[in-house]
């Protein structure tokens, strides 16, 4: 799997698509590609995409109404989205802003000024894909190096349990369902219910308390489970 994260990229201009593919593939991104918005959202919603590039002027739905319907969508509604447009005017950079895009880049422009806005937003948004330190109370985790510890004390995790507690310290306080988690954490085809999720939970949980302190994990009733200073057991 790539390590700098999946990336949807909605575009019409073959020839921008074809370079764009080159350079974000060459910067390890796995990349999925559509020049359509209704095949867009297909897409977003086969596997969620942790950014998203896309054109203002594309085939079918417009843009911008791809992008309003990303953001209506629980599963997307997070997900970094920059829109690509020749619209350079003010009014229509607030009004893609406004719709929910994350960052605006008008054409003509370099691939390199646009690999450099998805590594801003991914830093910003998403920092365990811009391989930085992730960090939520006395819990540390070191994404490239696969490493955690709890008040300087190293906490041994399986790579699920390693999987489900960045993406939640990805969005701390955020509450996901089990169904969200396992959309997220775990392949489309994989035949796996949603008491796997809890199985899961209760051996980061055990981890994660081991040395004593706080629950930091959340049981949300009917909902689901969110990374919380105000955990419960």
């Amino acid at each position: 799997m790539s390590s700098k994260g999946k990336l949807l990229l909605v575009e019409d201009d073959q020839a921008l698509a074809e370079l764009l593919l080159w350079h974000f593939t060459r910067q390890e991104f796995a990349v999925r590609r559509t020049a359509d918005g209704e095949e867009a959202l297909l897409l977003a919603e086969e596997q969620t995409p942790d950014i998203v590039i896309l054109d203002w002027m594309i085939e079918g739905i417009s843009g911008l109404e791809v992008c309003r319907q990303l953001r209506r969508k629980p599963a997307t509604a997070n997900v970094p989205i920059i829109m690509l447009t020749a619209r350079g005017e003010e009014a229509d950079r607030i009004r893609g802003l406004e719709t929910g895009a994350d960052d605006y880049v008008t054409k003509p422009f370099s691939p390199n000024e646009l690999i450099a806005r998805v590594a801003a937003v991914l830093r910003r948004v998403r920092p365990a894909l811009a391989g930085e330190m992730l960090r939520y109370a006395d819990l540390e985790m070191d994404a490239a190096a696969h490493k955690v510890r709890r008040g300087g004390r190293a906490v041994a995790l399986g790579p699920t349990e390693f999987r489900l507690l960045r993406h939640l310290m990805e969005h701390p306080g955020r509450v996901f369902s089990r169904e969200r988690l396992l959309d997220s954490l775990w392949s489309p085809d994989a035949e796996i219910d949603a008491r796997t999720v809890d199985v899961h939970v209760r051996r980061l949980r055990k981890a994660l308390n081991e040395g004593g302190g706080p629950d930091l994990i959340r049981t949300v009733r009917s909902a689901g489970y969110a990374l919380d200073t105000e955990g419960d057991g």
